[in-house]
């Protein structure tokens, strides 16, 4: 009997009982999931968000230049209002432009350990920019998962390093940034619990627990 990964990893909350394997990459830790599912109805789209944390802490091998392209391309297929795709996304692997990413945030420091950094802008004059760029934001970070590659979202609308990081990169001053993604092969998972789906679902009108 093959043990259940979803406990065992506390990656998804799949229940199940006929052995099936998924792979998802390279990492150690993503290499496969072993679950038992008694019908194989089970979404694997769903299983990657599920087990996908933030990651912090990275070990220095490279990323695939195959997946980092596969990943923007996944983040360009986000969804985008008048499909006007208002969104630039720069890849960053020198470790100066790195170091020097890192030291203008106040919560991305750990950036400079990254194998990669990918900084995603969005137009100006597009009303929608930070909700097409946070889709694709999203994106991004489950194509990065699917692939077995760790990553965090470090924030940059509205963050005062903003115009800093979009002066180092040499991008146009019709473009702001939205957010950082530092990405790599996990050397340190945090899986954190969720909050249950009672305390933030509702069906069609809202009522406050009387209890």
């Amino acid at each position: 009997m093959v043990r259940c990964a979803c406990r065992y990893h506390r990656l998804c909350s799949v229940r199940c009982t006929a052995p099936v394997i998924l792979f998802f990459g390279t990492a150690p830790w993503a290499y496969f999931i072993t679950v038992l599912c008694t019908s194989f109805t089970m979404n694997i789209v769903t299983t990657v968000i599920k087990s996908r944390h933030s990651v912090r802490k990275f070990k220095p091998d490279p990323v695939d230049d195959t997946v980092i392209r596969d990943v923007i391309e996944c983040a360009s297929h986000a969804p985008t209002a008048k499909n006007l795709q208002p969104w630039l996304f720069g890849v960053i692997q020198d470790k100066e432009t790195l170091r020097n990413i890192a030291q203008l945030t106040d919560n991305g420091k750990f950036i400079v350990d990254a194998s990669l950094c990918i900084a995603v802008f969005g137009e100006k004059k597009s009303t929608y920019y930070l909700e097409d760029c946070c889709a694709a934001t999203e994106n991004l970070i489950i194509a990065l998962q699917a692939y077995g590659i760790g990553s965090c979202w470090v924030a940059g609308d509205k963050k005062p390093y903003a115009e800093e990081v979009q002066k180092l990169l040499n991008v146009p001053d019709t473009y702001t940034l939205v957010s950082l993604v530092p990405a790599g092969m996990p050397a340190e998972i945090s899986v954190v619990k969720k909050k249950d789906l009672k305390l933030v679902l509702f069906k069609e009108s809202f009522k406050k627990d009387s209890s």
